[in-house]
């Protein structure tokens, strides 16, 4: 089912989310990705500016001590990677690190659970989730072969997405670097990509709570 010309009046995020919802649809329901699967909420790994806005937003959302815990876990979780990286201290942005200095750090913390993971394998914040936390699960298309998201799928589904979708997510990806890139003018950073810890803990304090 292709996109409606409404849905293009929505936020990125929740564009996104209804992507996700017509392709896992499309593809009869074959995904892992459902309520009670949370492979994905552990280890670290690269968001954006545009998902430290939402993080932020949402945090906003909680009740003092729920928002307290989930930041203290992200703030401790920064100290280790600064202590481990000290250059963290200065510059948060991984978007031009080489690829296997990314992979190395991010499979040495592979086993922390996300600051807003809770006990019962629910989102703290799933209303102002990241944008990849709202397009995991859907395999990639090479033409020639589909690849699955992660090591819970054991098997792709059969049927493959319709050209519309794969163009969907092709606009959606341009849209979401567009909007990127005028945020990084706004706030005049050099970068665009940090890791997931840093989005919880405002960009201000980070130098102090690596102290």
């Amino acid at each position: 089912m292709a996109q409606s010309l409404n849905d293009r009046s929505l936020p990125l995020f929740e564009q996104t989310a209804r992507w996700f919802d017509r392709a896992n649809a499309a593809l009869l329901g074959e995904l892992p990705c459902r309520q009670g699967c949370d492979h994905c909420c552990v280890g670290t790994f690269p968001v954006t500016l545009l998902d430290e806005q939402i993080i932020q937003l949402g945090l906003q959302s909680l009740r003092d001590s729920h928002r307290k815990q989930i930041v203290e876990t992200a703030t401790a979780q920064v100290r280790q990677l600064t202590a481990a990286v000290p250059r963290l201290i200065t510059n948060r942005f991984i978007d031009h690190w080489p690829e296997q200095e990314q992979e190395q750090l991010i499979e040495q913390y592979s086993a922390w659970r996300c600051p807003a993971l809770e006990q019962d394998g629910g989102c703290a914040l799933y209303q102002f989730r990241p944008l990849v936390c709202r397009s995991m699960g859907i395999p990639s298309d090479e033409g020639t072969r589909v690849y699955g998201a992660c090591s819970v799928q054991t098997a792709v589904p059969l049927v493959r997405l319709s050209k519309a979708i794969r163009e969907e997510e092709n606009r959606l990806a341009g849209l979401e670097a567009e909007q990127l890139e005028a945020l990084r003018h706004q706030q005049g950073v050099e970068g665009e990509e940090i890791l997931l810890p840093f989005a919880f803990v405002p960009a201000v304090s980070a130098q102090v709570v690596s102290a």
